[in-house]
């Protein structure tokens, strides 16, 4: 048995439109999961036009996914940082306190979309940040970095439901344990910048955690708790994000880039990180509210 859901912004999905397609796909009554905005049925197999309507109902705003109905609900949350939990990219932000701003952020756009190698891609970009003063990074948390709307309460509600949450970057260390912390990761794993004197030395510490560590990483903790990797729901958005969504359970582009979210089933362009949540089928009335949101 199959889910299909469909997810839109709040308002945005008419229920005509649910209708329409569960009848033109002989599915099982819709159940709605949030008014207007989320809704499922189950049907006995994928249909064959599946990505020919997702592309329709892409036009229309709404987001569509067809996947397996059994072990939907995770066990455990493995989720990238930047672009993803954040809305920024942090070695971006540092570049244009460090003046070279531009530049950093078209290395980072065609790394992100799978152009460059990643690991040398990092390495010259961090090299510009070359004595940058430490400070300037709690300068950056405060002022430049905001939160992927959703992203308190997925995390919030998957622990509530004892799920595990696991915030991996191929970023920094500084950055991911402000937001694991703000926003209740369980642990988090990210480069280490390099600093000597109070100021940045342009380099990070090895091994450089990229693409293979992130799968790794999914392994290593799923071992650890004694769950697979099917039991893992993993969000990313860019191209070292590639090998821990195919490995987990359920591997979601989020806001993805287009040569990122081409090769995932499962493409989430126009919900928020509360998708992540209705694809495993909560209704928004058991989502949790965090005690603590920034």
């Amino acid at each position: 048995m199959f889910t299909v859901t469909l997810i839109a912004t709040p308002g945005a999905l008419e229920p005509a439109l649910v209708e329409a397609l569960r009848n033109a796909w002989g599915g099982g009554a819709a159940l709605w999961l949030a008014p207007d905005e989320a809704a499922e049925f189950t049907m006995p197999e994928v249909p064959g036009n599946r990505w020919d309507i997702w592309t329709e109902v892409q036009e229309q705003g709404v987001d569509l996914v067809v996947q397996p109905s059994e072990g939907r609900r995770k066990k455990m949350l493995l989720a990238d940082m930047d672009s993803t939990m954040i809305e920024q990219e942090c070695i971006d932000e540092l570049a244009e306190v460090a003046g070279v701003g531009a530049h950093v952020r078209e290395i980072t756009a065609r790394a992100m979309n799978g152009e460059l190698d990643f690991e040398g891609a990092l390495l010259e970009r961090v090299a510009l940040l070359r004595d940058l003063p430490q400070s300037v990074i709690g300068e950056v948390l405060a002022s430049r970095i905001t939160y992927m709307p959703g992203g308190a309460e997925l995390v919030a509600t998957m622990r509530a439901n004892g799920a595990y949450a696991a915030l991996v970057s191929g970023g920094f260390t500084v950055f991911t344990q402000a937001v694991a912390a703000t926003l209740g990761f369980d642990e988090n794993r990210a480069n280490t910048l390099l600093t000597k004197g109070g100021r940045l030395l342009g380099d990070v510490a090895r091994p450089i955690l990229s693409r293979a560590a992130k799968v790794q990483t999914l392994e290593e903790i799923s071992a650890r708790l004694g769950i697979s990797c099917a039991d893992v729901i993993a969000v990313g958005d860019g191209a070292n994000d590639l090998g821990m969504l195919a490995r987990a359970g359920s591997g979601v582009a989020l806001h993805a880039k287009p040569s990122v979210a081409a090769q995932c089933d499962i493409r989430i362009n126009h919900g928020d990180l509360t998708a992540l949540l209705y694809l495993q089928g909560y209704a928004k009335d058991e989502f949790v509210t965090p005690a603590r949101q920034d």
